[in-house]
């Protein structure tokens, strides 16, 4: 038997539904409406049958008389097309009252628990599709996410950015400290990277005159898997000329908020088993004062490691000061940002593209932003000098024994770019603290796995 190509002038469940609702029990409407998705519950009383039909947006009813519509021939499963009056069963459940069903795909392996849904992780994780199919958690989690990145283009757009398109593949990485993927351009035959990060180029285009311009896309670092981090992730960074850090700080404020407001209807997250307030303003805390407070702050190397020791961290791994502040950050300071937190001005040793301090050439404009414990992003009053540049590439290059820099980009800045303020933001952990899941997988459609054995 061949089924059906299409199934057109469908309505939405949710529509549907509503109408339903507007019944008596017992109740009919006289129009029609057609509905199609999958068959997720059966039930039968005498010449009655009762299917759940679901699409995606939500769940019906549907009264199959087969006095009306002939023998239902369906499992579990099936995806169906329907024909029939709104209306309300007897109980008063909004319904659907068939005259006609249609077989649109039949299924060939049996669904997972549909009562109790699909609990292993792993198979969540690896069969993405079956989780969306049982678990309506998981697809008001991924709705949620497209609303975000929706509402994320929004505030940007509606505050004059220009949203554009840099490459993925890059002869040079740059814009942070990250291990790279690399790859062979065949037409080129050269070495290139996928990217880190999109700033150079997009600060590029602010020395070219577009002045407000933001990138949402994917970035990738060949790292570690956790909790919060995926080799393959989504940021959106924006750049804007005549504006600093601190204007930046508003602006993550300001955007966070509105973003939370459209897409959760309030401010108020549970994340990571604490409720926090996503509303402006953010606490601002210096980095050196936090650190002091934890009688962590030294620009002694030896020192630091010795205190960190005390503490029983291995800084076996930390070669420089650098390493060992960034180690005590991430051990000490940051689980510690539960309230939506600005971490701010950083030594220039962490933070090649930033411009230093007004009082301190030893500090920078840098600032991170933080929520229950969890790095949103990062955000610089951009270094446009291009001498200081190149000099910081090379102290870059012998931190981290990476690349020596961008030479193209240096060139760039030697024709000018204004004074800009520059912010990453990763979508990927908002979702986390939007759907309020302790797990960036969660809200990874398809999650990179280590292969079965």
């Amino acid at each position: 038997m061949s089924l059906p190509k299409r199934f057109p002038d469908r309505d939405d469940i949710a529509t549907v539904r509503v109408e339903a609702e507007e019944l008596d029990p017992g109740g009919e409407a006289d129009d029609k409406r057609r509905l199609a998705g999958r068959v997720m519950a059966r039930r039968e009383m005498g010449k009655l049958v009762f299917l759940d039909l679901v699409d995606r947006s939500g769940r019906i009813q549907l009264l199959c008389d087969t006095s009306r519509t002939g023998p239902i021939d369906i499992d579990l499963g099936d995806i169906v097309g329907v024909t029939g009056s709104p209306a309300r069963a007897k109980r008063g459940e909004p319904s659907l009252a068939v005259d006609e069903l249609a077989l649109l795909a039949e299924i060939q392996r049996p669904l997972p628990d549909t009562f109790h849904g699909l609990t292993d992780v792993e198979t969540r994780y690896r069969q993405r599709y079956l989780d969306l199919l049982v678990n309506e958690e998981t697809r008001a989690d991924f709705e949620l996410r497209t609303r975000i990145v929706a509402a994320v283009r929004r505030q940007l757009d509606d505050a004059g950015f220009l949203e554009v398109e840099t490459p993925v593949l890059q002869p040079r990485y740059g814009g942070g400290f990250a291990e790279p993927f690399v790859t062979h351009y065949n037409a080129l035959d050269a070495d290139y990277y996928l990217r880190i990060a999109t700033e150079l180029y997009l600060k590029r285009l602010i020395v070219g005159g577009l002045e407000k311009v933001y990138e949402l896309g994917k970035d990738f670092r060949n790292e570690g898997l956790s909790y919060k981090h995926v080799p393959e992730f989504t940021m959106v960074e924006w750049y804007e000329a005549y504006t600093d850090y601190r204007d930046q700080m508003e602006r993550v404020e300001r955007l966070i908020e509105a973003v939370s407001r459209e897409t959760t209807g309030g401010t108020k997250v549970t994340y990571r088993g604490h409720e926090v307030d996503l509303k402006a303003p953010w606490l601002r805390v210096k980095l050196a004062d936090a650190l002091e407070e934890l009688g962590l702050w030294t620009r002694d190397p030896d020192d630091l490691r010795s205190r960190l020791e005390d503490r029983g961290v291995d800084t076996g791994q930390d070669k420089s000061w650098p390493k060992l502040v960034d180690h005590a950050l991430s051990h000490f300071v940051e689980p510690a940002l539960i309230e939506p937190t600005i971490l701010q001005d950083y030594p220039v040793e962490l933070s090649p593209f930033a411009r230093a301090t007004d009082d301190d050439p030893a500090t920078v404009e840098r600032f991170e932003y933080f929520v229950g414990g969890t790095e949103l992003g990062n955000a610089f009053t951009e270094l446009n000098d291009p001498l200081e540049q190149a000099l910081r590439f090379e102290q870059q290059a012998a931190e981290v024994g990476g690349e020596p820099g961008d030479p193209d980009y240096v060139e760039a800045l030697a024709y000018g770019m204004p004074p800009t303020g520059g912010v990453g933001l990763g979508i990927d952990r908002l979702a986390m603290v939007l759907a309020g899941r302790d797990n960036v997988r969660d809200v990874v459609l398809f999650p990179a796995l280590r292969p079965r054995d």
